[in-house]
């Protein structure tokens, strides 16, 4: 029987999450598997990989054939370094101790590679939240200067206003004086 590594799809519209799962080929994706070994959640950044690592080592080296996606991801994990390594030992090329210390070495390095890129979205992420803030501070300051400027021209009017009514109230005085100081000299 030919099997197959493969992802199995769970989840809902414009959310997927796989299982993966070792299937005869015939069998449909969604249907009837040998073992489940794993997710993967691509949806999370970095994405999610939860994996029996132990159970897909054994399958890869019985022979089941992952496909293009799934040997990927178990690249990523190690499976295929440590698959690689098993066959080194196998052939006598190193001892077993040697391979630990290799795949050891591989999976620190690894893991800081991880970190880096962990760290490099998180800044990116920071710095386009303080972009964001910036700009909505430009803006906020570019809405109070306009709203200063419209109580200074609307204060400007009053004061014109006020001014104007003034004057216009010492000429209707002056005016009246004058009309009444005009009766009393005849």
């Amino acid at each position: 029987m030919a099997t197959k590594i493969r992802l199995q799809r769970n989840g809902r519209k414009g959310y997927a999450y796989y299982h993966i799962v070792i299937a005869d080929v015939r069998s449909p994706r969604d249907g009837r598997i040998i073992e489940r070994i794993g997710s993967y959640n691509p949806n999370v950044n970095p994405a999610a990989v939860d994996l029996k690592f132990d159970r897909a080592l054994y399958w890869v080296e019985t022979g089941a054939q992952p496909t293009d996606t799934v040997r990927n991801i178990l690249s990523r994990e190690g499976v295929m370094m440590m698959k690689h390594l098993n066959g080194g030992v196998r052939k006598g090329a190193f001892t077993e101790e040697e391979a630990q210390k290799r795949f050891e070495s591989w999976k620190a390095e690894k893991a800081k590679t991880l970190e880096g890129i962990v760290a490099k979205a998180k800044t990116a992420k920071n710095e386009a939240r303080n972009a964001r803030l910036e700009a909505e501070k430009a803006v906020n300051k570019a809405k109070a200067e306009e709203i200063a400027r419209k109580k200074a021209e609307a204060l400007a009017a009053e004061e014109a206003a006020a001014k104007a009514a003034a004057e216009e109230a010492a000429a209707q005085a002056a005016e009246t004086e004058q009309t009444e100081e005009k009766p009393a000299e005849a």
